[in-house]
Formats: C-alpha cells, sequence, structure tokens
C-alpha cells in the first residue's frame, strides 16, 4: 500500500474504557500510531461508557474487566443488550482463568491481559474486528480440551466458585464498600447482597463476616498488583 492510500484509509472506531488515567493515555497514544486504528471515544465508567458509545457507534469497545462503579461483566452484558452486534474485547490485569471464561460466556469477543505487548493487543483488536475470537493460546489450548471431552480442570481458587454477581459482591467488599452500599451501587435490595454474602463465605468456607471482610481485602490486594503498569511495545 502506498502513501497516498495509506492516509485515506478508513480507520475503525475504537471506545476505550478504563479508570486509570495514565493506562489509557498511553494506549490511545499508540492506537493513534495504527494507520487503520483511531480512539474515537473514552471513559472511565461503566456510565460514561454507555453514553460514549451511544453517541460515537464505535466499530468495537476495549474495556477493562474491574472499573471504580461497576464489574466489567456487568457493563459487557450492558452493551450486549443495548447494542447486540457491537463486539467487545476485554482488557485486564487479572487472572485470565478466573475472568476470561466468564467474559466469553457474556458476551465478549476476546480477552488480553494488560502484561501483553501492544502488538498482541493490535493482532486481539483486529482479529475480533474481523469476526473472530482472540483469546491466550494457552486459554484457548484449555478449551480446545473441554470441548474434546477432556477432564475439567482443577479450580485453582475457591473464588473461582463464585457467581458473576458473588465476585463482584465479594470485590466490593475488598474496596471497603459496606452492603448499603454495594446494594446502592448494585440496585439491589440490601437482603439481596445479604444473600450473596452468606453464599460466598458458604462457597470460601468462611466462618463470619469479619473473616469475610479480611479475605476479600486481602484478595482485592492481591488482584490489584502492579493494575497501573502502562502499555508496552
Amino acid at each position: 500500500m502506498n502513501k497516498k492510500q495509506s492516509s485515506t484509509q478508513v480507520r475503525r472506531k475504537i471506545v476505550l474504557v478504563d479508570d486509570h488515567p495514565i493506562f489509557r493515555r498511553g494506549l490511545v497514544q499508540l492506537i493513534h500510531q495504527e494507520p487503520d486504528l483511531v480512539v474515537c471515544g473514552e471513559a472511565e465508567s461503566a456510565a460514561q461508557a454507555m453514553q460514549v458509545i451511544a453517541a460515537r457507534s464505535p466499530d468495537i469497545v476495549l474495556a477493562d474487566i474491574s472499573l471504580k462503579d461497576s464489574d466489567g461483566i456487568e457493563l459487557l452484558k450492558d452493551i450486549k443488550a443495548r447494542h447486540p452486534r457491537l463486539p467487545v474485547l476485554m482488557l485486564s490485569m487479572y487472572n485470565e482463568s478466573l475472568y476470561a471464561e466468564r467474559a466469553l460466556r457474556a458476551g465478549a469477543r476476546g480477552y488480553i491481559m494488560k502484561e501483553e505487548a501492544i502488538d498482541k493487543v493490535m493482532i486481539a483488536i483486529r482479529r475480533v474486528l474481523n469476526g473472530e475470537i482472540y483469546v491466550s493460546e494457552r486459554l484457548n489450548a484449555h478449551m480446545l480440551c473441554q470441548f474434546a471431552g477432556d477432564k475439567p480442570r482443577k479450580v485453582a481458587s475457591p473464588v473461582e466458585l463464585l457467581s458473576d454477581r458473588e465476585l463482584q459482591v465479594f470485590r466490593l467488599l475488598g474496596h471497603g464498600k459496606s452492603t448499603g452500599r454495594i446494594a446502592s451501587q448494585l440496585h439491589r435490595s440490601v437482603s439481596t447482597v445479604e444473600t450473596y454474602r452468606a453464599n460466598i463465605k458458604l462457597k470460601l468456607n468462611l466462618r463470619n463476616a469479619t473473616e469475610l471482610l479480611q479475605h476479600a481485602v486481602h484478595w482485592v490486594e492481591t488482584e490489584d498488583r502492579g493494575e497501573t503498569s502502562s502499555p508496552s511495545r
């Protein structure tokens, strides 16, 4: 392709959703170096993301799995409900063994770790734009084994047993949110959140609310370690 063709090439539009401004700014700069891609809108919250998507009509959404005001899985479900044909690629620093399959079940077209080189991020974006599904080689091998009828993998952590909503409540507890604040944020009743808490304690074999809170805080601290790293070439 010559320079004239390249300069007139239609760029596919991306909405980037991430609540870390430094990471978001760095990724935007790198994406804008690509001749066929452009970030047409940014958001740092789920509510803002839905507004930007409606206003900008992107070709793809690149969204973090964890946001300040919402869970990325819940944002993904909202996007698929309102914009069923809009592909979403989840970008996260969180362990794919815990989140990737959840994201794919919720409608994501791919899942890529933030620690990956920017070249792989671009490959993932283009594959999803081409109608393919992008996951890591390790996860792809695991999914093929499951499809072939192999024995399911052993659960690495009891946290994997939590439902999407239970995992969301567990994370919010780890961030110091009270039951009342969680109920308000999730638009659920306090009694419903209490039920989630009870289920979490049962699945994680925790004896009381104190153990639940301690476990949640420790888990969040472990999960969040290194989350603000910047994208790299």
